[in-house]
Formats: C-alpha cells, sequence, structure tokens
C-alpha cells in the first residue's frame, strides 16, 4: 500500500507547483488615463535590465520589439484620438517598436492579440516617429502619461537610460457639447449644471450667446457668488463689458460676506481687466 501512495502523493505534489501563480519574471502592468473625454489604456509586461546593455545590444537598433516581454503590449481607446497628428479609430490595438538612435517607430497594429512581433504588416494601422532623449537611469520598462493637459498627454517609455516619446490627443469639444445637451435636457437640471456648461461653451470658443442664457439660468435659480463670477465671464466673452463689470462687482460683494478670498480676487483680478478697457 505504501509503494502504491507515494507515486500518487508525489504526483499530486507535482500538479500543485505547476498550478501555482508564480511571479513573472517580466510582470504585468497598466497605466491609464483620461485625455480630454477619451479614455487611454496601455497593457504591457515589465523587463528589467538586470546588468544588461539594452539598446543597440539584447535590442538591435532596426529590429521590431513588442515594446515589453511575453504578449505584446497593448493600447485601447474608447474614443478617435490624434497621435502625433496623425488619426486613430476607437478599439484596441497592439504596440510595437523599431528602436533607432535619435527616434522610435512606433506601430498600432490592429490584431491585440499578437505574441511577440510576428504581425501582418497590412494589418497596421498606424506609424509614427518617437523622439528619443537620454533620460536617468530606468530598471524596468516603464511607460507614463505626462504634460495632461489641454485635451492632450506625453506618452513617455523609458527603459535603461533612454526616454522615447510622442503625443497623444482627443479634442473634448464636441463631447462636451454632447453631454451638455444630455444633461440640459433631463428632468430639472440644477444650477449648477446650467453654470458649468456656460463655462465650459465659453471656455471652448463654441455656443456664446446660448452659454450667456445657461449662466444667467444659473443665477437666476441660485444667485450664489461664484455662479456670478460665471455669468460675468461669459458676459465679457459677449463683448457685454459694462453688464459683466456690474456683475462681477456683486460677485465680490458676496464673496467678501462669504468669507471666500479665492473669488474676491477672481473678480478684483477681472475688475482690472474690464475697466481698464
Amino acid at each position: 500500500m505504501k509503494h502504491f501512495l507515494l507515486p500518487v502523493a508525489a504526483m499530486a505534489f507535482g500538479l500543485t507547483v505547476v498550478a501555482q501563480d508564480l511571479p513573472q519574471a517580466s510582470p504585468y502592468g497598466e497605466v491609464e488615463q483620461v485625455v480630454g473625454l477619451t479614455k487611454v489604456e496601455i497593457d504591457y509586461s515589465r523587463p528589467n535590465v538586470r546588468g544588461r546593455q539594452i539598446f543597440g545590444d539584447l535590442l538591435p537598433f532596426g529590429k521590431i520589439w513588442r515594446l515589453g516581454a511575453n504578449s505584446s503590449t497593448t493600447i485601447e481607446l474608447d474614443g478617435p484620438v490624434m497621435i502625433d497628428g496623425q488619426k486613430l479609430a476607437k478599439g484596441k490595438y497592439s504596440m510595437l517598436a523599431i528602436p533607432n538612435e535619435g527616434a522610435w517607430e512606433i506601430i498600432f497594429n490592429k490584431n491585440p492579440e499578437l505574441w511577440g512581433t510576428n504581425r501582418k504588416e497590412d494589418e497596421d494601422a498606424l506609424h509614427i516617429k518617437a523622439e528619443t532623449a537620454p533620460s536617468d537611469f530606468t530598471e524596468t520598462l516603464t511607460i507614463t502619461f505626462d504634460e495632461v493637459k489641454d485635451d492632450k498627454a506625453r506618452v513617455d517609455i523609458r527603459w535603461e537610460k533612454t526616454r522615447a516619446s510622442f503625443w497623444i490627443s482627443a479634442d473634448a469639444t464636441e463631447q462636451g457639447m454632447e453631454n451638455i445637451k444630455k444633461a440640459l435636457a433631463e428632468k430639472d437640471p440644477k444650477a449648477g449644471a446650467y453654470a458649468s456648461s456656460a463655462r465650459f461653451a465659453m471656455e471652448r470658443g463654441v455656443m456664446t450667446k446660448e452659454a450667456l442664457g445657461w449662466a444667467q439660468k444659473a443665477v437666476d435659480m441660485d444667485a450664489k457668488y461664484y455662479y456670478m463670477h460665471t455669468l460675468a465671464l461669459v458676459q465679457a466673452a459677449n463683448g457685454l463689458t459694462k453688464e459683466a463689470i456690474a456683475t462681477a462687482e456683486k460677485s465680490m460683494d458676496a464673496a467678501k460676506k462669504a468669507d471666500d478670498m479665492a473669488y474676491v480676487k477672481l473678480n478684483e483680478a477681472k475688475l482690472k481687466e474690464w475697466k481698464g478697457k
């Protein structure tokens, strides 16, 4: 009986070892960022330098690389974007790279299930150039979003002593205006919805006269000093400087009573600007 049980126990132990969830040499990572109103997610495996020379040696210049380890790095977009001025449609793509001195070629392929670099070139959706620059030493391959502002972000790929970068942008104006229409079409929108809608439209330079109506509606519903400040801004954007000054003075007086010095200063700055014209 002992001779029978021993192999079974050994086999069970072997199966247990195989089934274990063990750490990988190149751990999985992901980074996500909303650019404008578009969500961008990058999934990749993160190899380490481990004392090796990477670019020009382990990864020869001019040779395609999966931009990570294991399965190819992927990027998923929930709306269309512009990458270095070129349009890329909503969807999920594999990202590959051809490192070169001075700039890398980044390839976006329509097949997100690639393993390694074996791809069909006719499925490439976009090729761009990512400029490189010297970087502080980075042991683990790292992809980040930096300078996220004005509906755009810089994507940085750092490894060893190199940084490759490209820009991704997604104009939120059209989608934002669609969101406003939906919000204001709902039953009994609040004053804040009208004020934020007016501010967005004004800052984007669209539908300024309609924005004026929204800003006035917010103040009519709730005469808070911050809503009055928005109304003053929109009045000025519509060339109604005299009205803007009067509204800003009311907003500043109310802000003083509320002891909100931030809005006092905002109104003071605008009054100085408008009265100087």
